[in-house]
């Protein structure tokens, strides 16, 4: 690993799980992890419950934009984090690839997107943890 670790997380659209915990990260690192997030399929923006979900612990996603996978996301990330969708990444050795199952807040209310937000921010801070135990 880097002196700053790399994470990047990746779902389909780009739009809700892999937004929420690239969000998270960056608030609960405060700078000492590098945070990337992409989809396959990018969407065309930020889910709004999933806005709104983080909004209500005073973070503002509205401006993030999907954006596409690439090869290079992959081979500068230290940690892969595909988020419960049957993403496929390029494999690359000495990366570590994790697969958290997470329910897929698209088109679903708000009230049924805080419980993945809160699923999502559990995993970061044991990610974090981890990171920065090393």
């Amino acid at each position: 690993m880097t002196d700053i670790p790399e994470v990047l997380f990746v779902c389909v659209h780009n739009a809700g799980r892999s937004q929420m915990a690239a969000a998270l990260l960056q608030h609960y690192a405060l700078g000492r992890v590098a945070v990337r997030s992409a989809g396959s399929e990018p969407g065309e923006k930020v889910n709004p419950a999933a806005a709104q979900a983080l909004a209500e612990w005073g973070l503002d996603i509205t401006a993030e934009v999907p954006s596409k996978l690439t090869t290079e996301d992959v081979e500068a990330s230290d940690v892969v984090i595909t988020m419960g969708c049957g993403d496929t990444c390029p494999v690359f050795p000495g990366k570590r690839y994790l697969d958290w199952q997470l329910d897929d807040p698209a088109g679903k209310p708000v009230e049924e997107v805080r419980p993945v937000r809160d699923d999502i921010d559990r995993r970061v801070r044991a990610l974090l943890a981890e990171l920065l135990d090393q």
